[in-house]
């Protein structure tokens, strides 16, 4: 593994791509587990050279994205054409939501890595391909959104797309656009005589998001979905010398309409198209999605500590190809590490890897080292300051599954034996006498603190975040109980 003394004594260095790196504590036990601690000063350095294409350059696009598995499609020429010196291209947003999810990261990745490879990104939010409504992979017609709810999706869009490429490095700094400033007045009538009579409909008919859905029927409106996206790699050709357009393999449809549209239209024949692989898990279930919906970058959608679980807890069959995909990490440093992994894969060293460096990179530090400290409250070695240190909304989302109790703020402030709280007030022992063995025994703690004295009283003082007791008994049993 690629790795290097720091001089902040007890860590070590892992790169997290590039020549950037963050340092990993060894902890010494048996065998020595890297955890992954991030001091403020280290991280904001790193975080400020983090995302700067100068700093870590891709030398071949296409092949970065084959050894990582992300090239699925492309039109013959691409790899030369990109070969020749910057190349201007772009990926379609949907902003039928006000966050994009860890669905999107995928796209989200590619242009970063386009961007590193020196050549200039477009990210384009659809105001007016919202407005239509892709089919692509649908088997209903969506519903439209309003135009006032696509500008703040759009808004919210781009705010995070902010947090990724690079918008101040020079000649290919990243740039964002919105369709809606080119449609809002291209009137009809102009539409189907300047885009409409270049396709036909035997093309449009082809497309396997159109064949999919004449069975169940679709609109006319999703029908010219494809005449419309093939309209803005057109008139992104011309006004920003678009060269290239990219998105995952159910796009390639509506990409190369685009691309026919240019040669019918302005007979241009060096406009080019690329798309990635649509990723599923290894179960066959699609990525991106828990049994509670989809994992979003908006914090207040999907909290960091639920973010940071997501990756965590990434699967030994799919973890190989999400670091691929999602790291910033060379080849040779990704290597090494899956071989530390299929030595010892219960020390799930890419999964906490990975989890560090895209919590840091969405949610930033602070809200990674909550994350871990949150995560150690249930399953590490947490202590009552690191318990006191996690905000309310965490802690309700780590406390998600736990048998809950409920008592009254007065009576906690009044004081109440502990056993009292434990076998009468709660029911977190069937009895006063199973309550004093398991404490005599060493075999419960509050709030990460043993209880060693059977007539300990319990204070309103001692809640957290002045409302809450985490109760453990025994090794794996935990209770919450909650003064109101």
């Amino acid at each position: 593994m690629a790795s290097g003394k720091s001089q902040v004594s007890g860590f070590r260095e892992e790169r997290i791509g590039g020549n950037f790196s963050i340092p990993l504590n060894y902890i010494v036990a048996e065998k020595q587990t890297p955890e992954i601690l991030c001091t403020s000063y280290f991280i904001a350095f790193r975080l400020i050279t983090y995302l700067c294409p100068v700093m870590s350059k891709v030398k071949n696009f296409i092949e970065e994205l084959r050894w990582r598995g992300m090239l699925h499609d492309m039109i013959p020429g691409t790899e030369e054409m990109l070969n020749k010196g910057m190349c201007t291209g772009y990926i379609g947003f949907d902003p039928t939501s006000d966050s994009l999810g860890v669905g999107n990261l995928v796209q989200i990745m590619t242009l970063l890595r386009f961007q590193l490879a020196g050549h200039k990104p477009v990210a384009l939010v659809g105001g007016a391909t919202g407005m239509v409504g892709d089919p692509s992979g649908k088997s209903i017609e969506r519903n439209l959104l309003s135009e006032e709810l696509l500008q703040h999706n759009l808004q919210s869009q781009k705010k995070q797309l902010e947090k990724f490429l690079d918008f101040t490095c020079g000649e290919n700094a990243a740039l964002i656009v919105n369709n809606y400033d080119w449609f809002k007045e291209f009137k009809f009538l102009d539409f189907i005589r300047e885009v409409g009579k270049h396709i036909s409909i035997n093309y449009m008919l082809a497309k396997d998001s159109v064949k999919n859905r004449l069975d169940n029927g679709m609109s006319f409106t999703e029908f010219s979905y494809q005449l419309v996206q093939g309209y803005d790699f057109y008139y992104l050709y011309h006004h920003y010398g678009v060269r290239l357009q990219m998105g995952g393999s159910d796009q390639w449809g509506n990409i190369v309409t685009g691309t026919e549209l240019l040669r019918r239209k302005s007979s241009s024949e060096d406009a080019f198209a690329l798309t990635t692989p649509l990723i599923k898990k290894a179960d066959g279930t699609k990525f991106g999605k828990t049994e509670n919906g989809n994992i979003w970058l908006d914090p207040k959608k999907t909290s960091p500590y639920k973010f940071y679980q997501f990756w965590l807890n990434a699967s030994d069959a799919d973890i190989k190809t999400y670091m691929r995909i999602f790291s910033l990490k060379s080849k040779e440093e990704i290597e090494a590490i899956e071989t530390e992994q299929d030595i010892a894969p219960h020390l799930r060293t890419m999964q906490k890897s990975l989890a560090a460096e895209i919590t840091i990179r969405v949610h930033g530090e602070h809200e990674y080292k909550i994350a871990v400290e949150a995560s150690h409250i249930l399953f590490g070695n947490a202590t009552t300051e690191s318990l006191k240190a996690v905000n309310d909304s965490t802690l309700l989302e780590i406390f998600e599954g736990l048998p809950q109790f409920n008592i009254s703020l007065s009576a906690m402030e009044a004081g109440i034996p502990v056993i009292d709280l434990l076998a009468e007030r709660t029911k977190v022992f069937s009895s006063k006498g199973e309550a004093r063995k398991m404490i005599q025994g060493g075999g419960v703690s509050i709030n990460k603190f043993k209880v060693e004295d059977t007539d300990l009283n319990i204070k309103s003082s001692q809640l957290i975040q002045g409302k809450y007791l985490l109760v453990q008994k025994g090794k794996k049993n935990y209770f919450l109980i909650t003064a109101s």
